[in-house]
């Protein structure tokens, strides 16, 4: 598939993803864009909240738990979060928050580590205790960072038979995976997943103006997501404040380049309400942006990113929570 190819599948994925007509110049609209979440047609904010911030040690839970509920009150519904996350913290903060009627408001994620049965049997109800519900809206296998977890977790015995049992059972709506080491990996899951007569709802991946120059989710595995009418979650549109300490993009610029893909959802972590508040702005006012405007921006970045300097999470194994926690996987 040549660019050309890919932006014309861009372009009408963008359109077919339901967001809301670009706004006029002048003062910073009210609404929040909504987007289609690949084939099953629910619709959610163009920007999700990261559950990983909302967790850290430095964070009182009082503040956590007024970010979640001014997100959802300003209209953001994709709430993202992780069984392993900060020892279970962002989940039971995000349980509390989600109290009082704010889970009806939210389409709530959360991950998974186990690639066994047993094991992710264990997490997922430990999640759903947490975060104080009786189902999550999108389960997603995370840290798909291995050649050999696809194996494993469709593997008889392996940890899709704990998800398909909590589907039956109601405690999860949607499947998806994670991971954000090599698209190849990635595309193995999805070919795993088809062998097994099995559609994936969601994948998540990185999506950022580093990304599209090193190992490239934007140009390996978005098409195929596209094609395959599959919601894309973009994450680390900053690379976890990396790609903001080059000093070559500003923040608003890469929410914006990260939403003028055919992205369902992009999540962005905020650890306080400024923070928050430029996500929200940033959402309310993108416009879909002309080639001129990529090409711009993939210009300014080219150099910077070409070894992957400031993507840790594809380089190193400082992202790799299973890495330094294996007993997670089962």
């Amino acid at each position: 598939m040549d660019r050309r190819q890919f932006l014309e599948i861009a372009a009408g994925a963008t359109m077919a993803a339901g967001l809301d007509p670009p706004v006029g110049a002048g003062a910073i609209p009210e609404e929040l864009p909504y987007r289609r979440l690949g084939r099953t047609g629910e619709k959610v904010s163009a920007i999700g909240l990261g559950g990983f911030h909302l967790g850290k040690p430095e964070l009182s839970e009082s503040d956590a738990i007024r970010i979640i509920r001014t997100g959802v009150d300003a209209g953001i519904n994709f709430l993202d979060n992780c069984w392993d996350y900060n020892g279970g913290q962002s989940e039971i903060r995000m349980g509390k928050a989600l109290r009082d009627g704010y889970r009806q408001k939210a389409f709530l994620m959360t991950k998974i580590d186990g690639r066994n049965k047993q094991t992710a049997t264990a997490q997922i109800e430990e999640s759903l205790r947490r975060l104080q519900t009786d189902h999550v809206d999108l389960l997603q296998f995370h840290e798909v960072i291995r050649m050999t977890d696809p194996d494993r977790i469709f593997a008889p015995g392996g940890a899709i038979e704990a998800a398909r049992d909590a589907k039956n059972a109601g405690k999860i709506r949607y499947m998806g995976f994670t991971g954000h080491k090599s698209p190849d990996i990635h595309l193995k899951m999805l070919d795993a997943a088809a062998k097994n007569q099995f559609r994936f709802d969601t994948v998540q991946m990185p999506l950022n103006v580093m990304d599209a120059h090193y190992e490239s989710f934007e140009k390996k595995v978005l098409p195929v997501l596209v094609m395959n009418e599959i919601g894309v979650l973009g994450m680390k549109p900053m690379g976890d404040h990396f790609v903001l300490d080059s000093e070559i993009v500003t923040a608003v610029e890469c929410l914006h380049y990260a939403m003028n893909l055919p992205t369902s959802v992009v999540i962005t972590g905020c650890d306080s309400i400024p923070i928050l508040q430029q996500a929200l702005n940033a959402a309310r006012t993108f416009q879909p942006l002309g080639s001129e405007a990529v090409q711009a921006l993939l210009a300014k970045t080219a150099q910077a990113a070409a070894q992957g300097k400031y993507e840790l999470y594809k380089t190193s194994h400082n992202f790799d929570g299973t890495y330094q926690n294996p007993q997670w996987l089962g």
